[in-house]
């Protein structure tokens, strides 16, 4: 583990005592069809985060698929999710020796009582423990300061703005070089780099860390814009089992053009290995 990680957290939770084991859980109710209430407690805002509902659509692949990881997972946010009642339909495309692959998609009801389509994902299953063990990369850690010289909503005089109560379920430590933005100051850069995890010290697995991709303040705040940036389309990719302590997240955003943004982050763990990567496309409010 790097010298950087090792300062004292709190108690943790196991694998299923979480409040994102919870609040991610689905009642079968047929083949493929699951039910769920989605949470208040991870809202950016108003809205449902999106990294929340990928880790939702994820279980409910699991439960489905005969593998129980996913090695690639890709969304398209199509209208904003708000907690309460859901239904997830998921359907097996293809199963094979080492991979199988699957939809999903995630429906809410409108005042008249119709299925309103929120979210659709594809994805492909595979077992994370069945892959070599050769890494040949040119990707290296982000660097930045240990966790106790990071900062997080807590340490500000007043909330940050644009956090919500999802900011009370994860443990994010900024760089103070990505903190521009929070003092009136942003960087114009486009980056943002954070210690991740969750705040009832829950280790990472495969299904969380799609929710860390999604999970940190919006490359656009670094940029010098202010509001929301909903995810119009993101896509995970799962590299290996994280190791036990918190994660590493590097976010970069290289292109803004059209009103629109692309998001590439980076997964570290404690082991310093690469456990996932992931590229959203976001719309920007310039106004």
């Amino acid at each position: 583990m790097p010298e950087a990680a090792t300062a004292t957290h709190i108690a943790r939770a196991t694998i299923g005592d979480s409040e994102f084991d919870r609040d991610t859980a689905l009642t079968r109710r047929a083949p493929g069809v699951f039910d769920i209430d989605l949470s208040a407690g991870w809202t950016i805002i108003n809205a449902v985060n999106g990294g929340y509902l990928l880790a939702v659509l994820g279980r409910a692949l699991a439960e489905t698929l005969p593998h129980a990881d996913p090695f690639t997972i890709s969304a398209h946010y199509l209208t904003a999710s708000q907690p309460g009642p859901a239904v997830v339909r998921t359907e097996v495309v293809r199963t094979g020796r080492t991979l199988s692959t699957g939809q999903a998609s995630l429906f809410q009801y409108d005042d008249e009582g119709r299925e309103v389509e929120r979210i659709r994902v594809l994805a492909s299953y595979g077992d994370l423990d069945s892959l070599p063990d050769d890494v040949r990369t040119t990707a290296v850690p982000p660097a930045f300061p240990p966790i106790d010289e990071c900062f997080g909503p807590q340490d500000g005089p007043a909330p940050i703005s644009g956090s919500s109560a999802i900011t009370d379920r994860l443990m994010i430590k900024l760089d103070p070089a990505t903190l521009g933005w929070a003092v009136g100051a942003p960087s114009g850069k486009g980056e943002m780099r954070a210690w991740f995890g969750l705040a009832d010290g829950r280790d990472a697995d495969p299904l969380s860390l799609l929710l860390a991709v999604d999970a940190l303040p919006p490359t656009a705040f670094e940029i010098g814009l202010k509001g929301w940036v909903p995810t119009v389309e993101l896509t995970v990719h799962v590299r290996s089992r994280p190791a036990p302590g918190p994660l590493r997240i590097s976010i970069t955003t290289r292109n803004l053009a059209g009103g629109f943004l692309e998001e590439d982050a980076e997964v570290w763990d404690t082991e310093n290995r690469l456990v996932a990567q992931s590229r959203q496309l976001a719309r920007a409010r310039l106004g």
